[in-house]
């Protein structure tokens, strides 16, 4: 183990918990979907599909209305949600790279307070390209300087499938040693492209369109296998929860169900827009978490955070999270004035002359209860949804603009180029986030509230991008004393 982790566990296990010292430890089973929208859930109000397991669970915990991704991908979004810090503050940009061997995850951290802990499901994307996938020079990298760290921060680790995790939850809790809490994370493909025709059945018809989606056949047709994939995935977490109440320890466990980032459809994985960020967040522990729906603001940064104050664990030095374990035990809790998002490199492309927004993008965001600001650093990258760009929703959309036939929000959001490097929302007024406000007087003030906001994120995080205000320009002060 390297030396300045086994010093950080060190100090981690010494520090006294923070919270509910005296009372015994959940366990903790954190469920994660992928690329799952908040609206896409009976729970949320999607009435068009069947989610009959999540929506009681949904009853009987708390379902957070704002819950946001730390970034609109994968492999960033992950990481904040096991480090408890940005993707920028891990180095977590690329695809390619594994989690840095002095970032601590939560998991980690548990397992100095007695925790056994796991991972199972589809590829978790902590531990650089899978190894079925990883390139030649990119594996050699890997072995070279034993970059894969997985193996050593948890106690169970099995990544075959989605189709596998029922067998290797049940096989998880049978090696839990007797006495001892546990944390185990199930990482579920769906609702990820391709989306399967026959994974559910929903009628296109009764879809209800958000507005920043044309409505095409191809749009309807796509959310359609989109929602499909969803329902096949309350049926995975309906199993996931028969393994637990097997093995009795449903009283004693609290369980979380989150999406990792949002749906790849335009607006949406990839962007800073709501679509891409704002996911369903429940959480449940019978008979200790009372069940309620909530808007508080809650970012990707905070569920490490809550798992480690569940555990009893300080937070390692670093941590921008805040743990929302108060509000789930009704304790005192401060909400978060902002949530933040990044957009970083996708997928394992290398760029060219021809790369789109897809795979390369770079822009940052701020988002109160009230407004958006989003900063965009590669305005001139043209725009392409990621994972779906091939699929009739998109291709239909691109006809349309061709044929001058798109509505001018539509036509505005997709193929303007270069896009602003200034956006900011109204969310009360604008929730489709379709009318850009940014540079209006009306809202100066807040806009300048949000651009501070953002850029102490900025110099916290040690973010390698320009400066979002421009502090160049100030009086000088020499000249302010001859006068």
């Amino acid at each position: 183990m390297n030396i300045t982790r086994r010093a950080l566990l060190k100090s981690i296990a010494a520090s006294p918990a923070l919270l509910h010292a005296q009372q015994a430890p959940p366990n903790i089973l954190f469920i994660l979907s992928d690329d799952h929208s908040a609206p896409y859930l009976g729970a949320y109000g999607a009435t068009w599909m069947s989610t009959p397991n999540l929506d009681k669970f949904a009853r009987e915990g708390v379902l957070f209305e704002r819950a946001f991704t730390a970034a609109p991908q994968c492999v960033p979004s992950r990481t904040a949600l096991m480090t408890g810090r940005s993707p920028v503050a891990a180095r977590m940009g690329r695809f390619s790279s594994p989690l840095p061997p002095e970032m601590i995850t939560a998991p980690e951290v548990l397992r100095t307070k007695g925790y056994y802990t796991g991972i199972c499901g589809r590829y978790f994307h902590l531990d650089g390209s899978p190894v079925n996938a990883a390139a030649p020079t990119t594996q050699s990298v890997y072995e070279k300087y034993d970059m894969r760290t997985f193996k050593n921060r948890v106690d169970f680790l099995d990544v075959s499938n989605q189709n596998t995790t029922v067998g290797l939850f049940d096989q998880f809790l049978g090696k839990v040693p007797a006495g001892r809490p546990w944390f185990f994370w199930i990482n579920y493909n769906d609702p990820h492209h391709p989306w399967d025709a026959d994974a559910g059945k929903v009628d296109p018809a009764k879809i209800k369109l958000p507005a920043h989606l044309p409505d095409l056949p191809g749009v309807r047709e796509d959310l359609a296998r989109y929602c499909g994939e969803i329902e096949r995935a309350d049926r995975s977490f309906g199993q996931a929860m028969e393994v637990l109440r097997k093995h009795g320890q449903e009283a004693s466990t609290l369980v979380l169900f989150m999406g990792d980032n949002g749906m790849a459809f335009p607006h949406g994985k990839g962007s800073l827009y709501d679509p891409g960020l704002n996911v369903p967040l429940i959480a449940r522990w019978p008979g200790r978490v009372k069940p309620m729906v909530t808007k508080t603001l809650i970012s990707g940064e905070d569920l490490a955070a809550t798992f480690m104050d569940a555990g009893g664990a300080a937070l390692p030095k670093g941590v921008s999270g805040k743990s929302f374990y108060p509000l789930l035990m009704g304790g005192n809790y401060e909400p978060r004035e902002y949530i933040f998002g990044a957009r970083l490199h996708h997928g394992a492309s290398a760029f060219n002359e021809n790369t789109k927004a897809s795979n390369f993008d770079l822009s940052r965001c701020v988002r109160s209860s009230k407004y958006k600001f989003i900063y965009n650093l590669t305005p001139q990258m043209e725009y392409w949804p990621v994972d779906s760009g091939g699929d009739p929703g998109w291709q239909q959309i691109l006809e349309a603009h061709k044929a001058g036939k798109l509505k001018p929000e539509h036509e505005k959001a997709y193929f303007t180029r270069p896009r602003p490097v200034f956006e900011m929302y109204d969310l009360e007024k604008d929730p489709s986030e379709l009318n850009n406000v940014a540079g209006r007087p009306e809202y100066k003030d807040a806009q300048q509230t949000l651009m501070a906001a953002m850029q102490e994120k900025i110099i916290r995080d040690y973010d390698f991008v320009p400066p979002v205000l421009d502090e160049t320009r100030r009086p000088n002060q020499q000249q302010k004393k001859k006068k």
